[in-house]
This record gives C-alpha cells, sequence and structure tokens, in this order.
C-alpha cells in the first residue's frame, strides 16, 4: 500500500571527496528520529557502502538515483507528507527549489532561502542588509571587472562559484596573470550561476559555526575552531572543540551572528557557517567576518555532538517537522574539562603525481578524532589515529622547506633542533634563513628532482624521517624543490606537514610526548595516558 503518507529523507548518494559517511550519519540519524516520533519514514539513497541503504533503517527504501524526476516519481507514488533535503548533503540541496516550485511539501527552512544562500550574490546582499561583516565582495561577469575589483582591494583575491561541494574551482588568486585561468574554472564548474570574487584577507583565523533553528530562532548552535589560517578548505582543516583561542567576547559576537542569520534567512532546521577572525590592528577589536553559509548539515555535525554530547540531528530534525522542539540552549557556557581535534585523512599514496598541498578546494577522503585533557594531547592522539602516520624517531634527520616568511619557521626549527633532531634543506635561501636562527644548524643537502631512486637513497644517508614544507602555492613543475619534496615524503611514507600551524602545533606536541617517553614503541599492556573511553570524556551519549 502506498498510502502512508510517510516522511522522505534524502540519502547523499555517492562517496567522494566532500561527501562521505558524515552525511550519511545526518540521514541516518534524521530517519531514526521521525520514527521515533511515530512518523512513517521513506529513504532515498543509492549508495551500497551507507548505513542508510540498510533494510531495516526506514519503513521503505528506495535504492534510486537523487535526481528531480525519481525522487518526484516516488513523492507521487508514496503519496509522502513532505520532504526533507537538508541532512544529506550538496545534492538534495541543488533539487531543492526546482521540487518546491512543482508542489512537493519541502519540509524545514524554505527552499527559497536556501537558494539565496547558495547564490553567492544573493548571500551577500543579504549579509549586507543585515549589518553582518564580510570580506569585501563584488559578481563579475568579466574579466576587466575582475581586474579592477582586485587592483581597488588588492590582491590576493578569492573566486567562489556557486552550488558547489567542497570548493570545487575555488581559488586564491596571488597576481594578475592567474585571474583568467581561475575565472574561467569557476564559470564552468557552475555556469548557471554567478561567480563572485572577494578579499582574501591573510593571516586570518577561520571558524566553524554549527547551528539549528526554528522559525528563524537559534535553537542551539557549536563553535569550533581552525588550527590552520583561513585558506585550507574546512574539509581539510584541523578542528579544535572547545575552542582554546576564543575569548568570550568573540565567542557572545559569533552567537550574535548566528542569530541574525538564523533569523535573517527564516531558519528551520540546520545550517552551517566558516568565519574569519582578522588580525586585530592598533589595538582595536578582531573583526569577524561571515565568508560561507549553507542551509544544511555539514560534514562536522557528527564530531560537534558526539564531543559536546547533544544530538544536533536529533534537534534539526524536530525543528525541520514542527514537533516538540526542544528551548533554545546555549551549550558553548558549559565549561569542559577536555578537548577534542578532528584531523584530516588523505588519500595522497593512491593518487600517484598528486600534489599533497592544501588550499582552499578540497582533497581529503576521511577524518578521525580524539580527545585529550588539553590540544596537545588531542592532537598527539588523533594524528596517530590516521592511517599510516609514523613519528619519527628521535635524533633522526628532518627535511625542512618552503616560505621562509613564515613566522612559524624559526619557533618550529628551534623546537626540532633543541629535540634533538638534525635539519637538512635542499635550498640555499632555506639554508641561509635557518643558519641565521640563533642555536640552530642546517645542512644543505643534495637533491635529486628527477630521480626517485637516487632521492631514496640521500633520505637513506641522511635517516630524513619526516617532512616538513611550508611553501605557499603548489608546484609549478614535476621538477619543483617543494613538489619533489612533499610527494616524496608521502611515497616514502614519511610524516608530511605542510602548514604553518599544524606543523608548529606538532612540534609543540613532541615537546610534551617526548619528556614523558612519547617516542617509545608499542609494549605490551601499556596504555597511553591520552587513550581513554569516550564516556570517560564526555559522560553521555549523543
Amino acid at each position: 500500500n502506498f498510502d502512508e503518507h510517510g516522511t522522505m529523507v534524502l540519502g547523499s548518494g555517492v562517496y567522494r571527496i566532500g561527501s562521505s559517511v558524515e552525511f550519511d550519519w545526518c540521514a541516518v540519524t534524521c530517519a531514526r528520529k521521525l520514527r521515533n516520533m511515530g512518523k512513517r519514514t521513506i529513504m532515498i539513497n543509492y549508495n551500497p557502502e551507507t548505513v542508510s541503504t540498510d533494510f531495516d533503517e526506514a519503513d521503505r527504501l528506495y535504492f534510486e538515483e537523487l535526481g528531480y524526476e525519481r525522487v518526484m516519481d516516488i513523492y507521487e507514488l508514496e503519496q509522502a507528507q513532505g520532504v526533507i533535503v537538508s541532512v544529506g548533503g550538496q545534492l538534495p540541496q541543488n533539487i531543492a527549489l526546482r521540487l518546491k516550485n512543482t508542489g512537493v511539501n519541502v519540509l524545514g527552512t524554505d527552499p527559497k532561502q536556501i537558494d539565496t544562500a547558495e547564490d553567492r550574490h544573493k548571500f551577500s546582499s543579504v549579509l549586507d542588509s543585515i549589518g553582518v561583516d564580510q570580506p569585501e565582495w563584488t559578481e563579475v561577469t568579466s574579466l576587466e571587472a575582475a581586474k579592477v575589483f582586485a587592483e581597488k582591494v588588492g590582491y590576493p583575491v578569492l573566486i567562489r562559484p556557486s552550488y558547489v561541494l567542497s570548493g570545487a574551482a575555488m581559488n586564491v588568486v596571488y597576481e594578475p596573470s592567474n585571474l583568467e585561468y581561475n575565472l574561467s574554472a569557476a564559470a564552468d564548474v557552475s555556469p548557471l550561476h554567478p561567480v563572485v570574487i572577494t578579499k582574501f584577507i591573510d593571516n586570518a583565523q577561520e571558524i566553524d559555526v554549527d547551528a539549528v533553528g526554528h522559525k528563524g530562532q537559534l535553537i542551539v548552535h557549536a563553535v569550533s575552531e581552525h588550527v590552520e589560517n583561513a585558506g585550507v578548505h574546512s574539509g581539510d582543516a584541523t578542528l579544535v572543540l572547545p575552542p582554546f583561542t576564543l575569548s568570550e567576547s568573540d565567542m557572545s559576537r559569533l552567537k550574535t551572528i548566528a542569530e541574525k542569520v538564523a533569523a535573517a534567512f527564516e531558519i528551520s532546521g540546520p545550517f552551517n557557517m566558516q568565519i574569519i577572525k582578522t588580525p586585530a590592528k592598533d589595538g582595536k577589536e578582531s573583526e569577524l567576518k561571515v565568508i560561507e553559509c549553507n542551509l544544511r548539515a555539514s560534514r562536522s555535525f557528527p564530531f560537534v555532538s558526539k564531543v559536546l554530547g547533544h544530538n544536533f540531528i536529533d534537534t534539526a530534525t524536530a525543528a525541520i517537522v514542527d514537533h516538540n522542539v526542544p528551548a533554545p540552549v546555549d551549550i558553548m557556557q558549559e565549561k569542559h574539562e577536555y578537548t577534542s581535534i578532528k584531523v584530516a585523512q588523505f588519500s595522497w599514496t593512491r593518487l600517484g603525481g598528486a600534489d599533497p598541498f592544501l588550499g582552499v578546494e578540497m582533497a581529503s577522503t576521511g577524518e578521525v578524532a580524539s580527545f585529550g585533557k588539553d590540544v596537545h594531547e588531542a592532537y598527539w592522539a588523533s594524528l596517530l589515529s590516521t592511517t599510516g602516520f609514523k613519528v619519527p624517531r628521535a635524533g633522526s634527520g628532518v627535511l625542512v622547506g618552503g616560505d621562509t616568511s613564515k613566522p612559524e619557521m624559526a619557533a618550529i626549527a628551534k623546537t626540532l633542533t633543541t629535540l634533538g633532531f638534525k635539519l637538512y634543506c635542499s635550498s640555499p635561501v632555506v639554508e641561509e634563513y635557518l643558519n641565521n636562527i640563533p642555536y640552530v644548524t642546517a645542512k644543505r643537502i643534495i637533491f635529486p628532482t628527477k630521480d626517485k631512486r637516487k632521492l631514496r637513497m640521500v633520505f637513506d644517508e641522511f635517516d630524513i624521517q619526516c617532512v616538513v614544507n611550508l611553501a605557499k602555492s603548489r608546484g609549478t613543475d614535476f621538477t619543483d624543490e617543494d613538489y619533489v619534496a612533499r610527494r616524496n615524503a608521502v611515497d616514502f611514507g614519511l610524516p608530511l606537514l605542510n602548514n604553518a600551524r599544524t606543523a608548529l602545533l606538532f612540534v609543540e606536541s613532541l615537546a610534551k610526548k617526548i619528556s614523558i617517553g612519547g617516542l617509545r614503541g608499542y609494549t605490551e599492556g601499556h596504555i597511553p595516558p591520552e587513550v581513554r573511553s569516550w564516556s570517560e570524556f564526555v559522560g553521555k551519549r549523543a
């Protein structure tokens, strides 16, 4: 019988960079909450790897594509009472407005508001109207207009297409010569929607806000901070929760922004924002600028739910269907005796020749989160939990390279030297820079860029067990020394630290762990202090 008038949940589709098991967790949790409410559930998904396609997770499962025509067929056949589009990632969002215009009852946030948030130009206009700050921006329709804007605000600038997942075709442009190519790429990936160009702010801190609204009122929110500065996609970034550097004033202002955005878009359901905190100047308070907002669940919803012990999707589902919506609560005011860090997992070894460089377009294929008593213990546990990460042996060599203007490079070199590691480099510029740091000595080595076998011999000769490469941009060709160092660190199975902020956090964590025997090998029966159960940290399930 097809007269049960169930609630349809659109799943996440295929696993790919930018859309993975995190969205499946959201879809499954939503379906379970609906069943607990006594509602019949209909799941549409076509990925056999997902839990949502298990036969017992919904009252009726359709193993079908998530295209408009197929969803309409199922909606009409089932005589469904409504469709939920905000828990399965980008695919359901892309057809939300078309579904509404055809007469489908799309539950939760109005698809017209979803379209406004996805369209870069409309979204930026709304932020201006409600007094929420954002980087300077303009919609561009020609190369000349883009050049005029870039010259006005100054390089670098960020090119942002609309209706894309994982930062596809998003690029930071540092000089005029690269502007035309990157604008063309953005127009090709999303040809029906405008391309917006914004001022890119160097050395800004990035912050994630995951939240749930109901009829424009903020119900619950979580604030996570990135270790990396802005310029690394949030899916690749190292997330820290609770945040460890944000002040009470910052937290209050972030909540106010979330309240304004929830009200402006009349949100009923989950939403996520990326916000940057600019460096403080002239004794003034740092500015908070919104750079992204998605009116759907994000890939960090499972993370914040489990760390804070509050199931954000349960709350979001109640808000979407307007049933037993909980009262607003500020869980960020609660004090925690732990820190949790989520680190990205990459598959560089399976992508021969790919440059292991982090930018605004997402590259990771998974993630690992761990708890600790502080940020260093949590980061150490998370990093060691990623596949294939090996801690360098005490007294071994570290190959250092990249941009010497990074302020973290000196601190990294000093700490590694103090810990007894030997520093090597391939560039005369890096050699001069390192040897001018007090108490630091670095040796420049012969660095074959075209012969992998000879390079392996060099790594073995100097016992290089780790590579720190803080390059400013991707390699220009296959013989670029920074590219060769990064690529071969991956190919040789060595730890690669390719971001200044995370490299500094790693060496700080290493210094703390070495003092308590952190480099010792595994001993049967010995449990490291950072290894404890989830319940010991959080004390409640989410």
